[in-house]
């Protein structure tokens, strides 16, 4: 059989070598493997963006070998796992919560290993490096054939660490959000999605108020596209993701509105 392709996302961005290192050593471990570089600029440390990223991605990669690193704890207690979804799907990376949603989004976790002493990790390892000498040559021996008990210790699933994502509420015609992700465009992704929109009574092609505190009061259209604006037009939408976000036609919405992660902002119909 051949190889399982490997997907591979990570906070290590494409300045130094930390991913062209980690490909060598999937290339040595199983040098026919596929791998597919899903992102590598996840936010540093920014466990819940990448978390997002990976389940969004989810459904469009290849049936394989999932290896995902965005570890700000590397070194210290948390676990390295290894953990069989119920569709056959594997994911390699740090227990901090990465993996659990896109886990969940393949059926859930049926199986999981600890990997910190894999008899498949490199050696000696690093105290700061876990993607080149664990996650990597385990995520390679798993794509070659390699059993998933083989690469460590069983544990239990239900002690995988979950991240808490925060919930939208609706009060009477308003719903309050909280941004969760800004891409590179400086769209600003809520945790939010049409159905609370509509539950708040906004319909879709309407105006709304976006209210943000200090950062103001500012006019936008819920419509589907950024095409349905003008130019320079605030806009809330369903992204690819299927969840609301706010941007600005051929602009950046997290600049105009002074927005970040984990701030919060009302939508009322206008």
């Amino acid at each position: 059989m051949p190889p399982r392709p490997i997907t591979f996302l990570s906070d290590y961005g494409l300045e130094d070598e930390f991913v062209g290192v980690c490909h060598a050593v999937i290339a040595t471990v199983c040098p026919k493997a596929r791998v597919i570089d899903v992102s590598h600029g996840v936010p540093r440390h920014d466990v819940r963006g990448g978390a997002l990223m990976l389940e969004a991605a989810l459904p469009f990669l290849p049936p394989g070998i999932h290896l995902a690193v965005v570890d700000p704890d590397v070194g210290a207690q948390r676990r390295a796992v290894a953990l069989r979804a119920a569709d056959e799907r594997i994911l390699v990376g740090p227990d901090n919560g990465l993996l659990v949603p896109a886990a969940e989004l393949a059926g859930g976790v049926v199986e999981a290993v600890e990997i910190a002493r894999s008899p498949l990790r490199l050696q000696p390892v690093s105290a700061t490096f876990h993607g080149r000498d664990i996650f990597a040559p385990v995520a390679a021996h798993l794509a070659a054939g390699v059993e998933l008990g083989a690469a460590g210790e069983l544990c239990d699933p239900g002690g995988l660490v979950r991240l808490e994502l925060p919930r939208a509420r609706r009060q009477g015609r308003a719903l309050l959000a909280q941004a969760v992700y800004v891409d590179r465009f400086g769209n600003v992704q809520l945790n939010a999605d049409h159905d609370d929109l509509a539950a708040a009574g906004v319909r879709l092609g309407r105006g709304v108020m976006l209210e943000l505190g200090p950062h103001g009061t500012h006019h936008a259209y819920y419509v589907r596209t950024f095409a349905d604006v003008e130019p320079d037009q605030l806009l809330v939408y369903e992204d690819a993701a299927r969840r609301l976000s706010v941007a600005v036609s051929h602009g950046d919405a997290a600049r105009r509105l002074g927005l970040r992660v984990d701030d919060e902002l009302w939508i009322k119909p206008a």
